[in-house]
């Protein structure tokens, strides 16, 4: 169980509130209007398959979550560590799907460089961030 720790305001607050800005953004965008985000996400996201509400409004539901454990995170120091985890475990998961699945064809190599801004690039922003606060934490 998670202690109950003081509320603290710190530089950690700015970057894990950032990653949880940008996740409710996303969660929030795709569990409002999946067809919206489908077809304007600048990341080529109609490449991947034909659109479906119901799988976007799933995926969505996370983002949306883990901005809620950022926030938590930001916050509550007890609470870093482990949400950082969680987080960068769907990040590096999904980032590992992209790679799977340009590397089989799915998607033109140009996914590559597409995907790096919005995919590869956060996975390993919050690697480091995971590592530096498990490292401050001990």
């Amino acid at each position: 169980m998670l202690t109950s720790a003081p509320t603290r305001f710190d530089a950690w607050t700015i970057v894990l509130g950032l990653f949880a800005l940008g996740n409710f953004v996303t969660g929030i965008w795709m569990l409002a209007d999946p067809p919206h985000w489908y077809e304007n996400l600048p990341a080529g996201v109609p490449d991947f398959g034909p659109m479906n509400e119901h799988f976007i409004r799933d995926v969505g539901a996370v983002f949306f979550l883990t901005g809620v454990g950022l926030v938590g995170a930001a916050v509550k120091p007890s609470w870093r560590v482990p949400t950082c985890l969680m987080v960068t475990g769907f990040y590096v998961l999904h980032a590992t799907v992209h790679v799977i699945d340009t590397t089989r064809g799915l998607v033109g190599p140009e996914h590559w460089l597409i995907d790096f801004p919005g995919i590869y690039l956060p996975a390993l922003i919050m690697i480091f961030v995971t590592w530096r606060i498990s490292r401050s934490e001990v």
